[in-house]
């Protein structure tokens, strides 16, 4: 209980929704008015989500959106339909936030040490309101701390509710990569958030 996961599946798009988005897609390239603001309806929310919890700052997340459209914009010519239009779009969107995680990690320094020596905590299950809302400030500063990668994998999968293949897809990575990222992140926000509650 207190666990909620959203279950998105941009690659899980039927025949005639995947008709729909090449569609779509054709009218953006031809320049139609009014088909780019289509797109960025159907898909803005859950990019903006996705930029939300990797980066933990609404407002950087909200720049990274634009940054995020700029680029499907330009590099809408590149897709070509054998992926589902969502997910394009998510390893599109990672790729610009990754790269902004590693440009702001650069100036800052990261934190990579110590993924393996976590302790595993009981379940404290806040259930007043206030806890729930402290706690999940908890939770993105915590998913802030974790390295790239973990940090991708853990929001795509245990956010997003990507399968570990879809991630991979998403990621570029292999299955069991994923799988394992997903562990270590598991693990150290186990430690992240132990210790926020001490």
């Amino acid at each position: 209980m207190g666990t909620s996961k959203v279950t998105v599946h941009p690659t899980a798009a039927a025949p005639a929704g995947r008709a729909a988005e090449l569609a779509l897609v054709e009218r953006c390239r031809r320049g139609e008015l009014g088909a780019f603001e289509d797109l960025y309806r159907a898909h803005a929310g859950r990019l903006y989500g996705l930029a939300c919890r990797m980066l933990g700052n609404p407002a950087d997340a909200e720049d990274l959106l634009q940054d995020i459209f700029l680029a499907a914009h330009r590099k809408l010519d590149s897709y070509r339909g054998e992926a589902a239009l969502g997910t394009w779009l998510y390893r599109l969107g990672m790729n610009v936030i990754l790269d902004h995680i590693r440009s702001r990690a650069g100036r800052a320094g990261r934190i990579t040490d110590g993924l393996d020596d976590a302790t595993v905590l009981p379940d404290a299950g806040a259930h007043r309101l206030g806890d729930r809302a402290i706690g999940r400030i908890d939770l993105e500063r915590a998913l802030a701390q974790l390295p790239e990668g973990c940090r991708a994998a853990f929001v795509l999968h245990d956010v997003e509710g990507m399968e570990h293949r879809e991630v991979a897809e998403v990621l570029g990575i292999a299955e069991g990569t994923s799988k394992s990222q997903v562990h270590k992140a598991r693990l150290r926000l186990r430690v992240l958030l132990g210790g926020a509650s001490a």
